[in-house]
């Protein structure tokens, strides 16, 4: 399993792209307010940057919530997201404890991180890390045809409507 962290956030310098990264790669999306993470300022100008991420909680209290199960546990923490039977009622972001998952506005879809790493090659200063996280004891959720979790452990998220032709993301630039 997998966990994105923020380890080095003292070297952040705001440019925000990660959170471009995500929008683009991981949504199709050109805007940062539709990232499954966030930087924000850790106070003012002179205070440095902080990262608004899930921690990938074990149980997720937003999968726990959600009431058509668009969102499910992830083992080892964290959920996967199935964006076809989300009904944007907003209580995933109403239940997360780090306020990490962010309602567009308008249309109240939920944007979050599914721990898949794609935004870490963009940080200029490598505040960003995916990082392995123990399996725990506990077996493995029973998969079907469908789910949208990927073999080699990191999440993916599943669009109903998204219709883009855009080439896999393969690590780089």
């Amino acid at each position: 399993m997998k966990k994105l962290t923020a380890p080095r956030m003292d070297r952040c310098i705001g440019c925000h792209c990660c959170s471009l990264a995500c929008a683009r790669l991981v949504h199709g999306l050109h805007s940062w307010a539709c990232a499954g993470i966030r930087i924000r300022s850790s106070g003012g100008l002179t205070t440095g940057f902080e990262a608004a991420l899930c921690v990938a909680c074990d149980p997720a209290p937003c999968a726990k919530g959600c009431p058509t199960g668009s969102l499910t546990q992830r083992l080892g923490g964290g959920v996967k997201q199935d964006i076809s039977l989300c009904i944007r009622c907003g209580v995933c972001a109403k239940l997360c404890p780090v306020d990490a998952i962010y309602l567009e506005p308008g249309s109240g879809l939920p944007f979050l991180c599914i721990h898949c790493g794609r935004c870490t090659s963009f940080c200029p200063h490598n505040c960003i890390e995916l990082t392995d996280i123990p399996d725990t004891a506990r077996p493995a959720p029973p998969r079907s045809n469908e789910d949208a979790h990927r073999a080699d452990g990191n999440a993916e998220i599943r669009h109903a409507d998204f219709t883009h032709n855009r080439e896999p993301f393969n690590g780089s630039r």
